[in-house]
């Protein structure tokens, strides 16, 4: 049995997901679990719809909804070459739902608005994706992510309840995957990446790029042979092929190389992913969808090529914060422990941290809502100084690694060195 996960690139179009069915169609002797994301960068758009939604934006939210719809419509029409199809109806009921959303007054829990929005577009892909199938004579099922995928109501970054979650699977998917079609062709079962859903129902998601979170799950309840994450790169490289000029593939990595790498930020592997196929000794392929045939990354328990090549993993858009006691005391473990509750408070990740005798450091991800929210929180107890647009290089192994492309011209405001891994948070000279 294996797990496929199909990213946001690989189904953007409708070439491309006519690519995605001709390499599902090549399994058609195995059990499939498929796993969507949604397509293209609707996410980012949807994130983009929430917060107009969440400002009463109307002119801007009405014209950016429109341009979603019609984005999937067009893929939907393509891909069956018609106005009338039952997928373009289909696809427009869902819309009408989203859209009666749209209408009503946003509540005030911002993360709840975001789930029942930007999970649209997870649902919408994983319908088009299983009517073109069956178009293509691959009989297929799809599930509803929020029945299998039982959460907490943490919104926007839920707890997966792991007891309830592998039950429903089992229930739900197993009995369907363990049977043949009379045309003696494997069952395939699809589902929406980065979703999940509370006992009473309401739709969470597990954080951004979860859909790859979802995929490890499914092979963990599922006891899938293996994982396969189709990207458009040729597997796992060393570095961003936009921020580095000449990139090396990663052919093997051990799990806890991965987490690492993923860890601190290297976009290709959610860092939840990995530990449920650790657990199970699950291998993890990444692969091209443009090039099925080659092997791509593997990722098991062979450590052996861990530390041969240096991995650069970039961070931009960071915040800074120095914090300080009003009262001139020294920062100690009292003073620690009520800036990380602010942090665990507006589950903002820490990337970095220092620690002086009169201030801390920390260094995370900007985030429009939560970033002002953790600031008025700790300056209830500190003087805080914050800096923004901030980069952060982290480098593992770095031994055989040349920097100096990457903080000339640059000035550089904290670097923190261990035996395997390099940190820099850097801002460019102008700043």
């Amino acid at each position: 049995m294996y797990v496929f996960k199909f990213g946001g690139a690989s189904i953007r179009s409708a070439k491309e997901v006519k690519n995605a069915s001709d390499i599902i169609s090549k399994y058609n002797n195995t059990p499939l679990m498929i796993v969507v994301s949604a397509m293209g960068k609707t996410t980012n758009a949807l994130e983009q719809l929430t917060e107009y939604y969440f400002n009463c934006e109307h002119a801007k939210l009405g014209k950016l909804f429109s341009e979603i719809k019609d984005y999937h419509l067009e893929i939907a029409e393509n891909l069956f070459n018609s106005k009338n199809c039952e997928l373009v109806s289909l696809l427009n009921e869902k819309f009408a739902v989203i859209e009666y959303v749209l209408k009503e007054s946003p509540g005030n829990n911002y993360d709840f608005e975001y789930d029942r929005i930007v999970s649209l577009g997870e649902e919408l892909s994983a319908t088009i994706i299983s009517h073109y199938l069956n178009k293509a004579n691959i009989p297929n099922h799809w599930f509803h992510a929020k029945e299998i995928i039982i959460t907490d109501a943490r919104y926007r970054d839920a707890n997966v309840y792991w007891d309830n979650t592998c039950k429903a699977i089992k229930g739900k998917l197993l009995p369907f995957l363990n049977k043949t079609n009379n045309n003696d062709k494997q069952p395939i079962a699809i589902t929406q990446g980065f979703i999940g859903g509370t006992s009473a129902g309401y739709i969470t998601t597990l954080g951004r790029e979860g859909s790859d979170y979802t995929a490890a799950i499914l092979a963990y309840a599922l006891n899938a042979d293996e994982v396969n994450i189709w990207k458009d790169v040729p597997g796992l490289l060393n570095a961003d092929p936009k921020k580095v000029k000449q990139t090396t593939l990663l052919p093997n990595i051990s799990y806890q190389e991965a987490i690492e790498l993923a860890y601190y930020g290297a976009k290709v592997i959610h860092p939840k992913t990995l530990k449920p196929l650790l657990n199970k000794n699950i291998p993890l392929r990444v692969k091209s969808f443009y090039e099925p045939g080659k092997e791509g990354t593997l990722i098991n328990d062979n450590n052996k090529l861990d530390n041969q090549i240096p991995s650069y993993i970039f961070k931009s858009n960071q915040v800074l914060l120095s914090i300080s006691s009003k009262d001139f005391s020294f920062i100690a473990e009292h003073n620690l422990s009520l800036i990380f509750s602010e942090f665990a408070k507006q589950n903002l990740r820490i990337n970095m941290m220092q620690n002086s005798a009169i201030s801390f450091l920390v260094c995370f991800d900007f985030d429009k809502i939560k970033t002002p929210a953790l600031i008025k929180g700790l300056e209830k107890s500190f003087n805080v100084e914050s800096i923004y647009h901030k980069e952060l290089l982290t480098i593992r192994h770095y031994g055989k690694a040349d920097i100096t492309p990457f903080i000339k011209n640059r000035q550089v405001i904290i670097e923190q060195k261990t035996c395997d891994t390099l940190q820099l948070l850097v801002k460019n000279q102008d700043h």
